[in-house]
């Protein structure tokens, strides 16, 4: 049986207000709730019944499990995913013999005796608190992290936190082991449901849970990796370029795509922005569904969009950001107007763990003149202090070398390779930054990121792939498919 512990929704009649129960339940199931109990304490049986069915055919829309709270007739009635009871309730036993083996049974468990005597007796995970105390319940003693962590630790099945948690408090429950929180009145009393469902679900997701560990889901076991740049036509930058490398270096690559290109390997004839609430709505998109492990932001053209942007990143929670500044070409060309660049300075650099400029680049964000390798190390810092990230700037034509040096915590480090003759480089910035992002979305430190991302940034140079009639893209499938294929001939 399949079921997913991470935002785990308890509905409370007393939150209702001016909409329905099953209004407010809507809203939460669309923002991503992934798992429903409906509490009822004070329905009758048969009005109970009736609303449970209700409640089961919208949950079935989203394709969210229901959990009936401690009534095994209602939940067989309505043909619930499960049932939820406390240590006073009908035993776990005798609950498997009237559910049968591909029902989800939860139980209450305060302590470690009590976690283990329910895991004994089939219970499929614990419902644990409460925490922070209780709105709901009044007379509700707080649990404390050790005693939550004790819990965990002892048991093998997934163990749910409950009670007062709300957005401010619940990063607290970082590091105890839960597979995910179980929230009523900080979803069912919040002013907008949907905005609530969605912050602390990527609370959850980015600050609670090792990767993997949201319960019996069959859990991702690759790193997810989001990519905000523009789609290029002729597939050897942009969106294409990021997508292939997140592929080749086994990530699993989303997209936002913030501009349509018509371009080649000769130049771009045409460029159509997207519009920036429809930028935000393909980040709630993946954000509320696929929660990715690192993002890499490549071009984006506009001050509205990189402002869409930023707002997204900070509301969700993104890590791990990887930004490209496509600022200035590598001859020197200004890409950005002035009031986009500045807002890129002001709104987006802020936000990145690495940033990556090229020498031009460099240049414009130090304010000094960059062309000696202690100049290279004297922009790196002057950036690195002022956004507060690491700073990768990479040599690049300019300097007539492929040595970049990356600015970390007061310390440089150089990354030294050979120099590839091969005149096909498009996309090479789009390569290494998505390449970097793989790395730190599997847990790597910044510097092996960087040390990784240039090998394979140099396997798909080496490997010679001409394609069109000027600057061709680099082989990202270069490892993959080794040796003469028909993409390879000249």
């Amino acid at each position: 049986m399949n079921f997913d512990l991470r935002l785990y929704a308890v509905t409370d009649r007393s939150w209702t207000g001016r909409q329905t129960l099953l209004q407010q339940l809507e809203e939460a199931l669309a923002a991503g709730v992934t798992l429903v109990q409906l509490r009822e304490k004070d329905l009758d049986r048969e009005s109970f019944i009736r609303e449970a069915r209700q409640v089961k055919a919208l949950t079935d829309a989203y394709g969210v499990p229901l959990i009936i709270n401690d009534d095994a007739e209602v939940a067989l009635a309505c043909d619930a995913a499960g049932v939820h009871v406390g240590q006073e309730d009908l035993a776990v036993e005798r609950l498997r013999q009237i559910k049968g083996p591909d029902k989800i049974i939860g139980v209450t468990a305060k302590t470690v005796e009590q976690a283990k005597k329910a895991q004994a007796a089939g219970a499929d995970y614990l419902g644990s608190g409460a925490v922070f105390g209780s709105v709901t319940k009044a007379n509700a003693v707080p649990m404390t992290a050790e005693r939550l962590k004790e819990i965990t630790s002892a048991v093998s099945i997934p163990v749910v936190a409950i009670g007062g948690i709300r957005e401010e408090n619940a990063p607290k429950l970082a590091g105890t082991g839960i597979a995910g929180i179980a929230v009523v009145s900080g979803i069912f009393g919040a002013a907008d449901i949907g905005a609530s469902v969605r912050s602390l679900r990527s609370i959850v997701e980015q600050r609670i849970l090792d990767r993997g560990a949201a319960g019996r889901t069959g859990a991702a076991n690759r790193s997810r990796v989001l990519t905000i740049a523009g789609s290029d036509s002729s597939g050897g930058a942009g969106i294409q370029a990021d997508l292939k490398t997140m592929t080749a270096l086994g990530a699993y690559g989303m997209s936002v795509i913030t501009a349509l290109t018509a371009q080649n390997t000769t130049g771009v004839y045409g460029i159509a922005d997207t519009e920036p609430a429809f930028v935000a709505k393909q980040m709630d998109c993946v954000f509320t569904d696929i929660y990715p492990d690192a993002v890499k932001i490549g071009m984006v053209s506009r001050r509205d969009i990189i402002g869409v942007i930023a707002e997204k990143l900070t509301e969700y929670g993104a890590q791990n950001i990887v930004l490209d500044p496509v600022m200035v070409s590598t001859s020197g060309s200004r890409l950005l107007a002035e009031d986009a660049t500045e807002a890129l300075a002001a709104r987006l650099l802020p936000l990145a763990a690495v940033m990556t400029p090229n020498i031009p680049e460099a240049e414009l964000l130090s304010g000094i003149h960059v062309e000696t390798e202690a100049q290279m190390e004297q922009a790196a810092r002057i950036i690195a202090e002022k956004y507060h990230g690491a700073v990768l700037v990479k040599g690049g034509h300019q300097i007539g070398t492929a040595n970049d040096v990356l600015y970390r915590n007061g310390q440089w480090t150089w990354f030294f390779g050979e120099r590839i003759d091969n005149p096909n480089t498009h996309g090479t910035g789009c390569t290494l930054s998505s390449a970097i992002a793989c790395g730190l979305a599997e847990g790597k430190t910044v510097e092996e990121s960087v040390r990784l991302a240039k090998v394979y940034l140099s396997g798909a140079l080496s490997s010679g792939l001409n394609l069109g009639a000027g600057s061709g893209p680099l082989d990202h499938c270069f490892s993959v498919f080794p040796g003469d294929r028909k993409c390879n001939r000249k």
